[in-house]
């Protein structure tokens, strides 16, 4: 009989030294914590470097990679499996719980962000792939080798699912990166610490062990006790002006700059508008579908959480109901209750006129259908950068939105820079085209961006509007008929269509953007 049958072959042992059902839990709790460290990886590198699909590809890719690294450099390890299990606790407690500061660290003050990012997931993968074959080994003498490698691969699912649940619905809101990280590096802390305990028999000196995780402890928490210090002085090295709002939620990092007489918006590290500027790009992106169908009644707006879109539609009295569709509850709040925002906003999204409602826009366009077709629709979404929101830029989504709007309605979308990146603002035209839509692309200079662009559409033919309000601060009867010429360096290009399928137009805008970065 070979060791292996001979292994399998054992009864559980009774009455054995070691608490087999304590150290399964080690199982679920090594697992919760690995995954989570990935997730915090993957994440802060979607937030600085954008393209989130390619991140936390390469990210699973390296991690997973590394486990079965630290799988086969486990049979290297022949003696003293309790102290060596122990240890390998404690440096997955620093390199994991540190990560997410190392990593901030290494994208303010080095040109290295890349290799420290995908060197701490080898690091935290090669050791999380050590720690369990470690663990079975020692269990082997006390469990049958059938029931050992079930519940051992049962409670390390186990442990991955809660993490892949608690990350996104209470850690990111709730602590954000950084406070995450060294949260579940003191849990592996304590994994060590509670181990020396389960595994005292098969230890020596207990007292430096116990030491070591203490020290270890004390480390995580202090940086606990100092982390959102800590975030906002590394995003005041990233941004070059004070942060006066910095909040996490389930989709996005907010925060809000102010500095030389204007504040800033920042999503995701991504600048959404500045103070000083903001209104030409809003009464660009408001008055032209109104100049067209100035009667109209009901407006939509897709995205446009900060409320400034919906400042402008309120300057035209025959409004009556604007139903704003944003995501995220984080930004809508913000927009209605903070300062700031409720003066640059008017305070609009209190109006009585305004619903505001939470939910992915091209799910509530598809499912809601209890408010009457719209007059006028505004498409305000962040631009293209992941596939998230490339969805929103498809021919899908304009052909579900022509769904909700009445004969006649007019809409405007904002569609990036024409000059910056040319052929994404001349893919989601032609897309627009390819769903049904008549459509007259524009642009303006707004400082803070350079040129931007925007599509004017209807399902009618329709000539350009020449006529707006007359109490705008940039926008004239002149302004709004310049803003449809187009010079030859902006002009149109050929283009594929965006699909669902295919997603070209997160691709265009990805290798265009980064050109200018």
């Amino acid at each position: 009989m070979d060791e292996v049958e001979a292994t399998a072959s054992l009864p559980a042992v009774e009455g054995a030294p070691l608490n087999a059902s304590l150290l399964f839990i080690s199982v679920f709790l090594i697992a919760a914590c690995g995954l989570i460290y990935e997730l915090v990886a993957g994440t802060l590198a979607s937030y600085l470097l954008g393209d989130s699909v390619l991140q936390f590809s390469t990210v699973i890719g390296v991690y997973l990679s590394a486990m079965g690294l630290g799988s086969y450099l486990s049979k290297f390890i022949n003696r003293g499996l309790a102290q060596r299990f122990v240890d390998l606790e404690l440096a997955v407690a620093l390199v994991g719980g540190f990560s997410a500061p190392i990593l901030f660290m290494a994208f303010a003050h080095t040109h290295a962000f890349r290799p420290t990012l995908y060197g701490i997931v080898a690091a935290v993968g090669t050791l999380v792939g050590l720690e369990i074959p470690i663990l079975m080994r020692i269990l082997k003498d006390q469990v049958r080798f059938k029931d050992l490698v079930a519940q051992v691969l049962t409670l390390d699912y186990i442990g991955a699912l809660a993490a892949s649940l608690l990350f996104p619905l209470l850690l990111m809101p709730k602590l954000g990166l950084v406070r995450t990280s060294l949260l579940f590096g003191m849990l592996n802390a304590a994994v060590g610490l509670w181990s020396t305990f389960l595994l005292k028999s098969q230890m020596g000196d207990l007292f430096m062990v116990r030491l070591r995780c203490a020290v270890i402890l004390v480390m995580l928490g202090l940086g606990l006790a100092g982390a959102h210090k800590f975030t906002l002085t590394m995003e005041e090295e990233v941004f070059s002006d004070e942060i006066v709002y910095a909040k996490d939620s389930p989709y996005q990092r907010i925060v809000m700059t102010r500095g030389r007489g204007s504040f800033q918006l920042f999503l995701n590290g991504n600048l959404q508008f500045s103070s000083a500027d903001e209104y030409r790009y809003h009464e660009a992106l408001v008055h032209p579908p109104f100049a067209l169908n100035p009667s109209a009644k009901r407006v939509l707006v897709c995205g446009g959480g900060d409320g400034l879109a919906v400042r402008e539609i309120l300057k035209h009295t025959n409004v009556e109901r604007v139903v704003l569709v944003d995501l995220d509850p984080a930004m809508t709040d913000m927009a209605a209750n903070m300062p700031l925002m409720r003066e640059l906003n008017g305070s609009a999204l209190a109006d009585p006129r305004v619903k505001v409602v939470n939910a992915d826009a091209m799910m509530w366009i598809a499912d809601d259908r209890s408010e009457s077709p719209f007059d006028v629709a505004i498409v305000d979404f962040p631009d293209p950068n992941a596939y998230a929101l490339g969805k929103l830029y498809t021919t899908r989504f304009y052909k579900l939105l022509k769904q909700r709007l009445a004969p006649g309605a007019t809409i405007s979308v904002q569609s990036t820079s024409p000059l910056m990146a040319r052929q994404s603002f001349w893919c989601i035209n032609a897309t627009m085209e390819a769903a049904g839509f008549k459509t007259r692309p524009y642009h303006l200079a707004v400082p803070s961006f350079s040129v931007w662009g925007y599509i004017l559409a209807s399902q009618q033919p329709f000539e350009i509007p020449h006529q707006t309000l007359p109490d705008l601060r940039f926008l004239s009867n002149d302004a709004m008929a310049a803003m449809f010429a187009f010079p030859k360096d902006m002009d149109r290009v050929p283009t594929e269509i965006n699909r669902l399928d295919n997603q070209v137009l997160v691709h265009l805008y990805t290798r265009e953007w980064k050109r200018w970065s």
